[in-house]
C-alpha cells in the first residue's frame, strides 16, 4: 500500500488530531548508512536532527505520512550529510512514487489542478518537477543518434523575448530550448552537443535567418542547410501584400481626387461612371483571396480574385509570381531547378520593387531552398512544436522566468 522499497515497516498509526496516516519506516540493512547525494557507504557521522517525515500518496481521502530517522554520514566526497532514505530522493520532503505522480499530472494538466488534487503548492509542483527531471535526465541521452534537426525561435513574452528551439526531425521530440535569439544562445546548443556529435548531424532545416546560417556553418559543417518551403512562400506573401496595400492606396487616393463627392443613398439616374471607386471597391476584401491557395478559395473570393485580375494587372501579377513560387516546392528537383531560375528570371524584370528585392533572397538561399526540396524537410514539426510551447506558456501564465 505504501509503495515503498528495500523499507521495513515498524508501525502505522492514525494520528487523531491532523488525520494523517503515520507509518514509522526504517532502510534495510544494505541502504543504511549511505550518502544522499552518491549512495555510497559511508561512516556515521550522528543521528542528525531527530525523525522527519516524508509525504506519500494519500490512501483515499487520507493523507499519509512515512516516519523515520534521519542521521548523517560523513562522505569523502560530499562531507557531512544526511543518509540516504530508499523512498524519496535527497532533500526532498515527499516519496519517490508522489514525486512521479505529480511529475505525469504535470504533463496532463495545469499546474492549478494539481495543487487542488495532491493539495499541495504552486512552487511545490514546480520543485518536483525539477527533481523528477534532473533524475529522468541522467537515464535518457537526448542527443543519441541525432541526425536531421530544425532550429527554430518562438516569442514567449512581449518586449521581444525569445526562445530559441531545437527539434529533431525523425522523433519529433523537443530536444533543446533556450531564452535568447542570436548566434550565443545557438552556440550553447552546438556546445552541449559536443564537436563528435555535430559532426554526425547530416541536416538542419531552418528559415532565412543568417544568424542561424552562420552558426550552423561553422558549428556543423557537414550538414545540409534547408531552406523551411512555408517561410519562402512567406516572404512572398508578404511581397504580395505589399503590393495589395499600395493598390488599394492608390485606389482611394484617385478616388478622392478624381471624382466628385457623392451623397448618401443611391446615385440618380444618369449619374457619371465611377472608375476609381470602383477599382477601389474591387481591391477592398482582397486580402485572403490573394493569401490562400487557389484550392482552398470560396465562391466569393474567386470572384473577387477574377476581379483583380480584369482591373489591376500589378496585383495579379504579383499574384502569380507569389503562386509560381509556392508551385515550386511541389515539383521534382530536376524540374524545381529549372522552374525557380525562371522565376528568378521573372521576379528580376517584373518591375515590381517588392518582388525584384525578394529574387535577390531566393537567389542568396536558392542552395538551401534546392535542398529543401531534394531532401522533403520542413519546419513543419518545429512549428507543431512551437505551438505546443504557446499552449503551455497560456497554462503558466503568471510565472516571469521561461525556466519556471
Amino acid at each position: 500500500m505504501l509503495g515503498v522499497d528495500k523499507t521495513v515497516v515498524e508501525a502505522v498509526d492514525l494520528d487523531m488530531e491532523t488525520g494523517i496516516l503515520v507509518a514509522s519506516v526504517r532502510p534495510t540493512a544494505s541502504m543504511r548508512n549511505r550518502c544522499g547525494s552518491c549512495r555510497k557507504r559511508c561512516p556515521r557521522y550522528d543521528a542528525g536532527e531527530g525523525r522527519r517525515r516524508w509525504r506519500s500518496l494519500d490512501a483515499g481521502s487520507v493523507q499519509v505520512q512515512l516516519e523515520a530517522a534521519a542521521p548523517r554520514v560523513r562522505c569523502g566526497v560530499h562531507g557531512v550529510t544526511v543518509a540516504a532514505v530508499p523512498w524519496a530522493r535527497h532533500q526532498s520532503g515527499h516519496t519517490l512514487f508522489f514525486d512521479d505522480q505529480v511529475a505525469w499530472l504535470a504533463t496532463q494538466t495545469s499546474k492549478t489542478a494539481i495543487t487542488v488534487l495532491m493539495r499541495i503548492a504552486w512552487r511545490t509542483v514546480g520543485a518536483i518537477i525539477t527533481r523528477v527531471w534532473a533524475d529522468t535526465e541522467k537515464q535518457f541521452d537526448q542527443f543519441a543518434d541525432l541526425t536531421r534537426i530544425g532550429i527554430d525561435e518562438i516569442s514567449y513574452k512581449r518586449g521581444h523575448k525569445y526562445l530559441t528551439c531545437v527539434v529533431d526531425h525523425d522523433s519529433g521530440r523537443l530536444i533543446w530550448a533556450a531564452p535568447g535569439q542570436d548566434k550565443a544562445t545557438l552556440a550553447t546548443f552546438f556546445d552541449a552537443l559536443g564537436p563528435e556529435r555535430s559532426a554526425m548531424i547530416t541536416h538542419v532545416s531552418a528559415d532565412g535567418a543568417a544568424w542561424i546560417a552562420t552558426v550552423v556553418k561553422e558549428r556543423a559543417p557537414n550538414a545540409v542547410r534547408c531552406a523551411d518551403p512555408f517561410h519562402v512562400v512567406k516572404w512572398a506573401t508578404e511581397a504580395l501584400d505589399e503590393v495589395r496595400r499600395a493598390a488599394w492606396n492608390d485606389a482611394r487616393k484617385a478616388a478622392r481626387h478624381n471624382e466628385a463627392g457623392r451623397g448618401r443613398g443611391r446615385p440618380p439616374t444618369g449619374a457619371p461612371a465611377r472608375p476609381d471607386s470602383a477599382r477601389a471597391m474591387g481591391i477592398k476584401n482582397c486580402r485572403y483571396a490573394l493569401w490562400k491557395n487557389p484550392e482552398n478559395l470560396t465562391e466569393k473570393q474567386q470572384a473577387k480574385l477574377a476581379c483583380i485580375v480584369q482591373t489591376d494587372p500589378r496585383l495579379a501579377r504579383a499574384y502569380y509570381l507569389k503562386e509560381g513560387l509556392r508551385v515550386i516546392f511541389k515539383l521534382p528537383l530536376d524540374e524545381a531547378t529549372e522552374a525557380l531560375d525562371k522565376w528568378v528570371s521573372w521576379a528580376r524584370r517584373c518591375r515590381i520593387p517588392s518582388f525584384v528585392k525578394l529574387q535577390r533572397s531566393i537567389v542568396k538561399h536558392r542552395t538551401a531552398i534546392l535542398a529543401s526540396i531534394e531532401h522533403g524537410l520542413s519546419n513543419g514539426r518545429v512549428e507543431s512544436m512551437n505551438t505546443k510551447i504557446r499552449l503551455m506558456t497560456r497554462i503558466a501564465f503568471g510565472f516571469k522566468a521561461p525556466d519556471a
